[in-house]
């Protein structure tokens, strides 16, 4: 992952961390938000609505919503305000999800 070109982070010690997205694993830096994460993975959507309008984070801070992503089978998690750990197994979300990790609508 090559976050340099995106965001400037402080020059504290990480350690890198292994997340599975899309069923493909990404390495990244374990002291960064999983919207970070995504954007400096592709810099893909991380959903689409049900009309088929791509998201990608915006504000970076919890207000907007458009970094929904489902972690760990929990669906409409802000991407933004989530820390990246080992392990973590996050889908992009397509169209209206149920409240509580439910499937598509």
């Amino acid at each position: 992952m090559n976050i340099a070109s995106r965001f400037q982070t402080l020059p504290e010690e990480s350690q890198l961390v292994d997340i599975i997205l899309d069923g493909e694993p990404v390495t990244t830096s374990s002291d960064v938000s999983l919207a970070a994460t995504l954007l400096a993975h592709s810099g893909d959507a991380c959903r689409r609505t049900v009309n088929g309008a791509e998201r990608a984070p915006f504000c970076m801070m919890g207000i907007c919503f458009d970094c929904l992503v489902e972690v760990d089978g929990i669906a409409n998690t802000q991407a933004c305000m989530t820390i990246v750990r080992e392990g973590m197994i996050v889908k992009r979300q397509i169209g209206l999800r149920r409240f509580g990790g439910g499937k598509n609508v």
